[in-house]
């Protein structure tokens, strides 16, 4: 074995420096569709807030009470944006259209975000201030857990959050704390900081072993998808034909902006 080609951003679970004593080459795709991801967030965002996947359910048993199934205007509301690079800011110009003021945290300030009218802060103003956060920064031993006990405490009572990320960016054990005193109003998640025994697999037929994610699921302000975010016939598209010539560059010795290893 020569190399080794992701066909994904993330590379954590990949021993780079092992690959290079062991001369293997390492590429990965870097973003392949950041409107896709971004949308699927958006999408996760107004389906808790208008409590679609109630409703869809209730009118399956022809039940059709509004009872319960109050949301929020997102116009003049408060979206804070953790990471402003391809997503984020896909993400930002979609909640921009909604009217909502724009806040974000990145280490790097985007030019882009700027055009668009978002001003960055510091961590604990995001928590503060914002009613809707969500995350789309990579997972690095310095925010493991970037939302915790201490960070949930510091936002607003019944903030929603969609991760669509990295799952370990969120304690899930302090998440269900945080849903059960209802300082998380809705969550979403697209990924899970332990779903590499649950995801890509159709577990209809099993008992699920995790007790963190049962209780996490069985909240009804919770909303899981498996890892989709990216699934979209474009992004398909994308990803084969960059990982395609990632191998083709660094099989002929030439410069490979996605090479890792």
């Amino acid at each position: 074995m020569k190399y080794i080609a992701l066909r994904c951003a993330g590379f954590n679970n990949v021993d780079l420096d092992a690959a290079k004593e062991l001369g293997l080459r390492v590429v990965r795709v870097p973003a392949y569709s950041p409107e896709a991801v971004a949308e699927h967030a958006i999408g996760m965002m107004m389906t808790l807030n208008r409590r679609i996947h109630r409703a869809y359910q209730r009118t399956r048993d022809a039940n059709f009470s509004l009872e319960g199934l109050t949301g929020f205007t997102m116009f003049g509301k408060t979206a804070g944006v953790i990471g402003t690079g391809k997503i984020g800011i896909a993400a930002l110009r979609i909640l921009k259209g909604f009217g909502m003021r724009l806040l974000a945290f990145d280490p790097y300030p985007s030019a882009a975000a700027l055009e668009l009218g978002v001003e960055y802060v510091d961590l604990p103003t995001l928590f503060a201030e914002s009613d809707v956060i969500t995350l789309h920064c990579p997972l690095t031993p310095e925010n493991y857990h970037l939302l915790n006990a201490s960070a949930f405490e510091k936002m607003k009572d019944g903030v929603m959050i969609i991760n669509t990320s990295r799952g370990a960016l969120i304690d899930s054990q302090a998440a269900i704390e945080a849903l059960k005193t209802q300082k998380i109003g809705a969550l979403g998640m697209d990924v899970y900081e332990n779903e590499r025994d649950l995801f890509f697999e159709d577990k209809s037929n099993d008992v699920i072993q995790d007790d963190v994610f049962r209780r996490l699921s069985a909240c009804h302000n919770v909303l899981f998808t498996g890892h989709q975010a990216f699934l979209t016939a474009e992004a398909l598209t994308s990803i084969s034909e960059t990982t395609l010539e990632n191998l083709s560059q660094i099989d002929s010795g030439t410069d490979c902006p996605n090479a890792l290893a």
